[in-house]
């Protein structure tokens, strides 16, 4: 797991080469075996792989546009009315697919939708429930950019690690 988390990093470059379905149906497992408040499973998911939704969606707010050139968008939904926490466990399945994708082989990239604006007078959310058709009570948390990468980063290293905000017994000292 930790050399999962030591490479994983956010790919903003794709190859055009299309994912398989059936590495499309692990991720879409792992998502849904994401671990939920209570085990409610609030979270849905809407797989897009349709370049031109794609680059619809790559408008839906500033520094989305990478999403127009990946081979698939996972958009994390989940339903408000289900759980009171909801922005956590659909975070959690973002989480996960990030490091599934990367034990895959794959890029991905975490697309900010919640509390950002499409326009002044619309927000991303609202921009892509309408470009997807989702109901206003299924909220748009973000959407997950994958496909092979087109650029490559360093991994993580030990003194990139921020131990100085790890404290012991409480706040202020340090570990």
């Amino acid at each position: 797991m930790l050399d999962n988390l030591y490479t994983r990093r956010s790919i903003r470059k794709y190859k055009s080469a299309k994912i398989d379905q059936s590495t499309v149906q692990v991720l879409l497992k792992a998502a849904l075996l994401s671990p939920s408040s209570r085990g409610r499973q609030p979270w849905e998911f809407i797989v897009v792989e349709d370049a031109g939704v794609l680059e619809q969606l790559s408008n839906a707010k500033m520094g989305a546009g990478h999403l127009k050139s990946a081979a698939l968008g996972i958009v994390i939904c989940t339903n408000s009315t289900i759980s009171d926490v909801w922005v956590e466990d659909a975070s959690i399945a973002a989480t996960i697919l990030h490091l599934t994708a990367n034990s895959l082989g794959l890029g991905s990239c975490w697309i900010q939708i919640r509390e950002r604006q499409y326009t002044e007078a619309m927000t991303a959310e609202q921009y892509v429930q309408e470009v997807l058709k989702i109901p206003v009570h299924i909220k748009v948390v973000a959407i997950i950019s994958i496909g092979y990468p087109d650029e490559s980063k360093l991994p993580h290293t030990d003194n990139t690690l921020r131990f100085d905000k790890i404290y012991r017994n409480k706040y202020g000292s340090i570990l």
